[in-house]
């Protein structure tokens, strides 16, 4: 079984900053793209940032310049720096990864989700 656990949400004021991890687990053989994806109330999710096991990078134009993606290959983690809160960021954020588990076929896996509130 493949898992991807969530941290670091939480409830900041707008301006702050928040640092989100995702770390995935179990049956592992080779991980391709992770990325972050967020759900405000009565919305569709939505991509916020993504990251090729090569390092490069995509944000959505709302959060580019104020949030960074990162990730870890030999933990198997990604982070995702958010600076510059805005209100319009709170959202249900979930980790994403495009994993080809050790017995299998390669497929997305998601996380549970962690809220992060912006209060203005």
């Amino acid at each position: 079984q493949v898992q991807l656990v969530e941290s670091g949400g939480g409830l900041v004021q707008a301006g702050g900053s928040l640092k989100l991890s995702c770390a995935a687990s179990g049956s592992i053989f080779s991980i391709n793209g992770m990325g972050w994806y967020r759900q405000a109330p009565g919305k569709q999710r939505e991509l916020v940032a993504i990251i090729t096991s090569g390092g490069s990078t995509n944000y959505a134009d709302s959060v580019k310049g104020r949030f960074t993606i990162s990730r870890d290959n030999a933990k198997n983690t990604v982070h995702l720096q958010m600076n510059s809160l805005k209100p319009e960021d709170t959202a249900v954020y979930y980790c994403n990864g495009d994993i080809k588990p050790v017995f299998g076929q390669p497929r997305d896996y998601w996380g549970q989700g962690t809220q992060v509130t912006v209060s203005s």
